[in-house]
């Protein structure tokens, strides 16, 4: 990782401005989970979502066709958003690095050092316990 991105607020406002697609790990089709919510929050806010969850694969989620792996997702990625445990970030982070994405982010709850670690020595930026739906919203305020 640059030193222009050490702490949490450069890497956060970083990752938000520069990020137009995003795939988001652990999609969800209840509107209770948090992943829906941010999903949806994310693609009222202009930003590209595509959700991802071997569940779910094939089928429309908020309008966006749903994928089963990182790989499946035929576009370019910016961010990788991960809903998922903690203890298979490390796995995600390398999935992230390989489909070149810029941007790893783990949701609020969701850490591992090691997978921090992975992205940001591949060149990632990488963000963990932060929501981008909170985090977003605290800059867009009016």
């Amino acid at each position: 990782m640059t030193s222009d991105f050490t702490d949490d607020a450069a890497r956060i406002d970083r990752s938000l401005a520069d990020s137009k697609t995003i795939a988001l790990i652990g999609a969800s089709a209840n509107p209770e989970r948090p992943s829906y919510q941010v999903m949806s929050y994310l693609l009222a806010h202009d930003y590209q979502v595509i959700p991802v969850n071997p569940g779910l694969a094939g089928k429309p989620l908020l309008g966006q066709l749903c994928y089963g792996k990182l790989s499946d997702i035929p576009v370019s990625v910016d961010m990788v958003d991960v809903f998922r445990q903690s203890e298979v970030c490390l796995a995600i982070a390398q999935e992230a690095i390989e489909i070149g994405a810029r941007y790893f982010w783990m949701q609020i709850g969701v850490i591992n050092d090691d997978a921090m670690a992975l992205a940001q020595s591949a060149g990632l930026i990488a963000v963990q316990d932060k929501c981008t739906k909170i985090e977003h919203a605290l800059r867009n305020q009016a």
